[in-house]
């Protein structure tokens, strides 16, 4: 008798869920099925953009890139930006191609390229549009975007830029020292701030004192009154 008292309790319960379920599906039956609709149509549009526009379009700029990439390593500079009337330059496989990977590496040439043909605005513009999962090469543009901006003589941003290369990628550390050095040097010598510089050089000279630059830190901070 119990057991059947039991069951039938059980089954009554098992009703009440059902039954609760069933009012939640009638109320809500409409959103979770545009929900779900919503969730496909994504999921699907995410599929044939990368299948169907953004890796075909990866291949072409890779294509594309390629003899920019060799008028640049030539230094042929503006070739390399605007091409030759076949080939195009970093300019137009960023305008094509510029949400893929080889598009943005395109927009780091453009910057690299007029950093040496002295429009430094230019240069900035397209470095700061540039990002990458790539410690080395972005560290590598933060330091150009310093040298950009020492030349424009926006000091306070140079030197903001030539410490955020020599933090970026702290591991390598022949190049975190040279930028840590110049980010030093820089507040030594143009921005006349020798409190500032100490750090700086104490800094190179506790986190890299085997490197070049970490053994001549000790010639500045003996300039600047350290070992006196």
């Amino acid at each position: 008798m119990a057991d059947t008292k039991q069951n039938t309790q059980e089954t009554d319960h098992n009703q009440k869920v059902v039954d609760k379920a069933m009012n939640i599906w009638d109320k809500y039956s409409r959103q979770l099925m545009i929900g779900s609709a919503a969730i496909i149509l994504l999921a699907g549009s995410y599929l044939g953009y990368k299948y169907f526009i953004n890796e075909p379009n990866e291949k072409k700029a890779t294509d594309a890139i390629y003899k920019a990439e060799d008028f640049y390593r030539q230094d042929s500079l503006n070739l390399a930006l605007n091409g030759d009337g076949v080939n195009l330059g970093f300019l137009k496989v960023i305008e094509k191609y510029g949400s893929t990977k080889t598009g943005n590496l395109a927009r780091f040439y453009a910057g690299d390229c007029y950093i040496k043909l002295d429009d430094n605005t230019k240069a900035i513009k397209y470095l700061n549009d540039f990002s990458t999962d790539s410690k080395p090469i972005q560290a590598r543009a933060y330091k150009l975007i310093a040298d950009a901006n020492a030349d424009l003589g926006k000091n306070a941003e140079a030197l903001k830029y030539y410490k955020k290369a020599a933090s970026h990628f702290p591991e390598d550390d022949v190049n975190s020292s040279e930028y840590l050095f110049m980010a030093a040097f820089f507040a030594q010598k143009v921005m006349h701030d020798n409190e500032g510089a100490k750090e700086l050089f104490k800094s190179l000279k506790e986190k890299y004192p085997r490197t070049e630059k970490g053994f001549e830190a000790d010639k500045y901070l003996a300039q600047l009154g350290v070992y006196n």
